[in-house]
């Protein structure tokens, strides 16, 4: 923060920051695994490019944001690490409401990496419940801009909690199914794959799928995604820097499939990780 390193606890943002008042901020997270940045090139993509379309600027090249990045994960020495770069509009030193006059703020932070599911989730699948929560509009937010309005999928995930469910799902305007907190879904159907194209946050884990099942073979496609698909589904897999490929074996009050993690979730899984050693794929942290 302000051009210094500094211990997790001793990091402070301004109650004047746009990015706090207003949630005016646009962030991106990669992961380091093995000491191995993953996908970083895309990461960084997205995120200058949501800075761009929210008029945002930094006193930083893309060169000096990965050096930062880089420097934060080495001087924690986390080999496995959740990686944080934050913008955001900052604060207008004459607290004018003109979001011109507020001075961008640029934020990154290493923390121990994080999963949405646990180990047990992992093994076993995860248990989602579609919350009727709609996901904000495309035409209110652009949703391939990683930003912080979080209220309706945390109202989702509440319901899913009052539910019994792990985690949740929200729908589109036209009831089709979204995204969830932080994650991409894939269903799985006679060996096709479909995920949700509306009202959805590209996700790099998301692209990742696509270009796995392209090495190995299988069809993937973007579309609308029902609920009665979902439910009807022979595999279900949500995706996220936090936590890779990750199984879905019971929607509300339904098993997926015959209620086990399936085979193609388990390729993909596996190839997945396997990724994290290609140089093609990662690039290595130098560490002191």
């Amino acid at each position: 923060m302000d051009g210094q390193y500094l211990p997790m606890s001793e990091a402070k943002i301004s109650v004047l920051d746009w990015g706090f008042l207003h949630s005016d901020a646009t962030y991106d997270t990669v992961h380091v695994w093995d000491g191995r940045f993953f996908r970083l090139d895309m990461h960084l993509d997205r995120f200058l490019r949501g800075m761009e379309r929210l008029r945002m600027k930094l006193p930083y090249s893309r060169v000096e944001i990965q050096a930062i990045l880089t420097n934060c994960v080495a001087l924690s020495g986390h080999k496995c690490a959740y990686v944080d770069m934050i913008c955001t509009r900052g604060a207008s030193p004459t607290f004018s409401r003109d979001p011109r006059q507020a001075e961008n703020r640029f934020i990154a932070f290493a923390v121990p990496f994080g999963s949405v599911a646990n180990k047990e989730q992992l093994e076993r699948g995860l248990h989602i419940n579609i919350s009727d929560t709609v996901r904000i509009p495309p035409k209110s937010i652009d949703p391939s801009i990683k930003n912080c309005h979080w209220l309706d999928l945390v109202k989702g995930l509440f319901d899913a909690y009052d539910y019994g469910a792990e985690t949740a799902l929200v729908v589109d305007a036209n009831d089709n199914i979204a995204e969830g907190p932080g994650f991409n879904v894939f269903t799985v159907k006679d060996g096709r794959l479909r995920t949700p194209v509306y009202s959805v946050l590209p996700g790099i884990t998301r692209q990742t799928v696509f270009d796995l099942c392209s090495e190995l073979g299988l069809s993937a496609a973007a579309g609308d995604v029902g609920r009665g698909e979902l439910k009807a589904a022979d595999e279900v897999f949500i995706t996220s820097t936090a936590g890779g490929i990750m199984p879905v074996t019971k929607i509300d009050d339904a098993a997926v499939g015959d209620g086990k993690v399936g085979a193609v979730t388990c390729k993909l899984m596996d190839l997945y990780w396997k990724k994290h050693a290609d140089p093609a794929w990662s690039i290595p942290v130098s560490y002191p």
